[in-house]
């Protein structure tokens, strides 16, 4: 019987033609116009009738209207200088008070957005069986759309709205099978356009305020940061268009929707055994019943395995949909034995599995759907720490400590595929293992979570719920109004990437809660349609679920995790304060600081880089609308540069100067959370990256430049790290890893400021699992030194190998003034090797002078930093008479065929420029 109903599920993988012509291709180039222009409706555009005059305007879908407008030289990019004040807003009141109407490009139309506008796009479906189902699919609209194909009409404006739902019509009865056909879809503006807060025009103020004046963008279901935020201005358009891909699928009479794969390890600890549970709909949409198999083949993607595959007789009656439970529990075909399993970045490898469900009739495959999955585990519990909750997280049925930060979307949505590779690349090469998305921006398209389950990054993910827009701070609780699209969009995200393994948490939202009916939807809904993950209230529990509330699922605990910052600089000690009060820093979902980019990214950035007179140097009204002003509000970090580094002589000074800061703020975020590792839960920043050129909060920026932050936050969180904890000055091990680390060295050296050694010492180290081991106390050494001291740590393993390094810079009263008559280190570049898309470049300091924080970056020929570049560290100190080597990965990077360089430059060394590719 079994080796009977293999049989065609073999033929269909040797690539015997049995099935129905399915195929499925995407719609890119679509004509752009407002309906002020173009007046005929819908059934008229969607026909061949109609013949497209220059009205109109190409675009790539997908595309925000604004977007599409940018792309055909409209408007100015927003994204430089000061080009935003150049476009009109969708606020009347905005326009007013900066006479932006001036600039709309409709005729008599002072608000270009205030209307409806009109993608069109033709067609043809390749030759196949004329009794093929077709379906048109839109993965992400905003606000609202309609949508007709050759004349007939599919949605109207009340069937497609919000931000993050998607759709899927049968249009089988309406296309054109041998000829063109015609789409068009209107799309609405935001039903409220929300009223930005004042343009941050000046340096230092005023500043942006969080979901504009008055909050009123959250009665939508849409993109809330599209009001502006403090750091970023608001989005002309609200991002009205077609964001996300629109496409077209053909299939037999019998599709499978809806798939959903649990994976289980029913022995924990033990995990040589895992389960697999799935269930899905069959949806017959033909008038006569169905009588088919339903055939799966499970195969691990990276590594030697054998497939699992079986078929299960299925029949499906006439337009009816039906829905299948599977359980490993009832097919021992569903029990994989010593599976390989998904494991977040630092714990182990991001393995994944293909699953291939088929669906045939008469012996012709009716239906394929391919899920990527990976077999893990995810689970949280609370833990009460002197009156406060602290949530912990488990993956496969071990504690994780999560360290990462908040995602943010670009300021146009013009993310795609390649630049969330990048952008994934990125986060894991920094050693971190977690990205928040923050519930004032987006669900992220489908390959963003495909790049976070293949970078081993977990996922927390925040419904669209801020207490700046739903009655916390500002906005109301009635707010988004239309509560049952709210529900709807919630539902269809839900669906959409709940077989993601990097996804591991839902909450209701960002630092506040919306009405009971709201949040009672978000819960119930992740128990029924995911019910793998736990669900948190908010991202904050400072604000507790009111009383008859359920609170977090599925344990009805706190929340058990805190925002509230500090998003301030921050003496670098004081984070050490905090982590030993406990508190809302025994699980701290938001903190940071101010973080310039480097010099190169700030001259992108301000193109006008000349400082004003009135300001703080180096500032500009440029400078500021581009988020210095929030700056300014959130602490002193101009004034911890001046005070801690001296005045900037240059631009250059003052980006490098700004580089220490950055430094020290983000790593004292994670090594003094790192000092308490048993007791803290995790920490995450506000913010990973950007949503525009900024200026502030990230560690990499708009042009994917890191900052020195990025790599002293990649030490940090390093899975075997050695450290010097800044509050009482004892040398700490910490061990991230699962398993406990012996017969390590612990190296620790003095330089005083004419950079000579002053002192060394050894000690031999133990580093249990998962915690942080103490070796001694420096302090009565430190103390000794009265002047600027650089302190260089190595830990060094069984072998001999350094396999970690870390360099403080001490001084009384942190005047570190004297830093800038260091005397000079001699760098040499011992030997470069070449390897496909890497470089492997090996530096020496042949001198008797500690070389001081050295920044090395490859670079074309005309100057310009290639970029992304994947380095295994930077901003780096070698002692004397010493040498490092450094990797580098160019593979994602746009450089073509021409010659590099390297370029080197540090404190207290003359930049080096060496030839690496001719």
């Amino acid at each position: 019987m079994r080796r009977y109903l293999l049989l065609p599920f073999f033929m269909l993988f040797l690539g015997i033609n049995l099935g129905y012509a399915q195929s499925s291709f995407q719609l890119k180039d679509f004509k752009l116009q407002s309906s002020t222009i173009i007046k005929q409706d819908g059934a008229a555009l969607s026909t061949a009738k109609y013949q497209a005059d220059n009205y109109w305007f190409p675009v790539t879908v997908p595309s925000t209207v604004l977007s599409g407008l940018v792309a055909n030289d409209v408007y100015p990019s927003p994204y430089f200088g000061m080009n935003n004040m150049r476009i009109p807003d969708a606020s009347d009141s905005t326009n007013k008070t900066y006479n932006l109407s001036q600039y709309s490009y409709l005729p008599n139309r002072k608000n270009p957005w205030k209307d409806p506008y009109w993608y069109r796009t033709t067609f043809e479906l390749p030759k196949q069986d004329n009794d093929n189902r077709v379906f048109l699919h839109f993965k992400g609209i905003n606000y609202r759309a309609a949508v007709w194909i050759n004349g007939h009409q599919l949605a109207d404006s009340t069937d497609m709205v919000g931000m993050f739902r998607q759709y899927r019509f049968d249009i089988s009865d309406y296309v054109h099978r041998d000829s063109n056909n015609y789409l068009a879809v209107k799309i609405y503006p935001l039903d409220y356009p929300g009223l930005p807060a004042p343009a941050q025009l000046k340096a230092l103020g005023p500043f942006y305020s969080n979901g504009g004046s008055t909050g009123d963008i959250g009665k939508n279901v849409t993109m809330l940061c599209s009001a502006g935020w403090d750091w970023m201005p608001a989005v002309r358009d609200r991002e009205m268009g077609i964001w996300q891909p629109v496409y077209i699928s053909t299939s037999g009479p019998v599709t499978i929707d809806e798939p959903h794969i649990v994976t289980k390890l029913p022995d924990l600890p033990d995990t040589t055994r895992a389960g697999l549970n799935l269930s899905m709909k069959l949806t017959n949409h033909a008038s006569q019943s169905q009588r088919g198999k339903l055939s799966l083949k499970i195969a691990p993607e990276n590594f030697e395995g054998q497939p699992v595959q079986f078929n299960i007789r299925q029949k499906v009656g006439a337009n009816r949909t039906k829905e299948v439970t599977l359980n490993y529990k009832d097919i021992s075909q569903l029990e994989i034995h010593n599976p390989k399993l998904w494991w977040p970045n630092g714990y182990g490898f991001p393995n994944l599995y293909n699953l291939e469900l088929s669906y045939s009739v008469h012996g012709k495959i009716s239906y394929t759907k391919k899920i990527t999955f990976g077999i893990r585990t995810v689970s949280s519990k609370v833990a009460d720490v002197n009156g406060w909750s602290r949530r912990d997280f488990y993956v496969n049925g071990k504690n994780i400590k999560l360290t990462g930060g908040a995602w943010v979307p670009d300021l146009l949505l013009q993310r795609d595929s390649l630049r969330y590779v990048k952008e994934m690349s990125l986060v894991q090469n920094a050693n971190l293992n977690t990205v928040r998305i923050w519930g004032g921006g987006i669900a992220p398209p489908d390959e963003f979570y495909d790049q976070a389950d293949r970078h081993g990054l977990l996922v927390w993910q925040d419904f669209w719920i801020t207490a700046n827009t739903s009655g916390g701070f500002n906005g109301s609780k009635k707010w988004p109004i239309q509560g049952e699209v709210f529900i709807k969009n919630v539902q269809s995200t839900i669906k959409r990437v709940r077989n993601h393994p990097s996804l591991f948490l839902w909450t209701g939202g960002n630092e506040g809660h919306t009405r009971k009916s709201l949040h009672d939807a978000m819960r119930n809904n992740v128990a029924q349609l995911d019910g793998t993950r736990p669900f948190v209230s908010s991202s904050s529990g400072f604000v507790k679920v009111p009383k008859g509330w359920e609170g977090a699922w599925p344990d009805g605990d706190n929340d058990g995790v805190y925002t509230g910052g500090p998003w301030t600089w921050q003496p670098p000690e004081k984070f050490y304060d905090l982590v030993d009060e406990g508190k809302s820093w025994l699980w701290k979902d938001e903190a940071g600081l101010p973080s310039q980019p480097p010099y190169s990214s700030l001259q992108k950035i301000i193109p006008n880089l000349v400082p004003d007179t009135t300001e703080p140097y180096p500032l500009n009204d440029t400078w500021g609308y581009h988020d210095a002003a929030a700056t300014g509000k959130y602490g002193n970090y101009y004034k911890a540069i001046v005070n801690r580094y001296g005045k900037a002589q240059s631009y250059q000074d003052y980006s490098f100067k700004s580089q220490l800061v950055n430094a020290n703020g983000y790593r004292a975020i994670f090594e003094s959370v790192g000092s308490k590792l048993r007791g803290t839960g995790g920490v995450l920043l506000w913010k990973l990256n950007a949503a525009w050129p900024s200026v502030i909060w990230q560690i990499y920026d708009w042009y994917l430049n890191p900052n020195a932050g990025y790599y002293f936050t990649k030490r940090a969180v390093e899975p075997l790290h050695i450290q010097l904890n800044l509050d009482d000055s004892t040398l700490t091990v910490v061990n991230r890893r699962f398993r406990k680390q012996d017969h390590l060295k612990a190296r620790v050296k003095f330089y005083s400021k004419d950079m000579h050694q002053r002192f060394e010492k050894t000690f031999d180290v133990d580093a249990p699992a998962g915690q942080a081991t103490e070796i001694r106390s420096l302090a009565t050494e430190l103390k000794s030194r009265k002047e600027l001291t650089f302190v260089t740590l190595e830990l060094i393993n069984s072998k001999g190998a350094t396999i970690s390094h870390n360099t403080y810079w001490l001084a009384p009263g942190s005047d570190f003034r004297g830093m800038q008559s260091l005397p000079v280190a001699a760098l040499q570049v011992a030997d470069i090797t070449h390897h496909s898309d890497s470089y492997t470049i090996s530096l020496t300091n042949p001198s008797d002078k500690l070389a001081f924080f050295v920044r090395a970056k490859i670079e074309t020929q005309d100057g310009e930093e290639v970029l992304p570049s994947y380095w295994s560290d930077n901003y780096i100190s070698i002692p004397p008479h010493s040498s490092r080597t450094l990797t580098v990965n160019l593979q994602d990077a746009n450089h073509k065929d021409e010659p590099l360089h390297l370029e080197l430059d540090g404190e207290n060394m003359t930049s080096k420029t060496v030839i690496i590719k001719k």
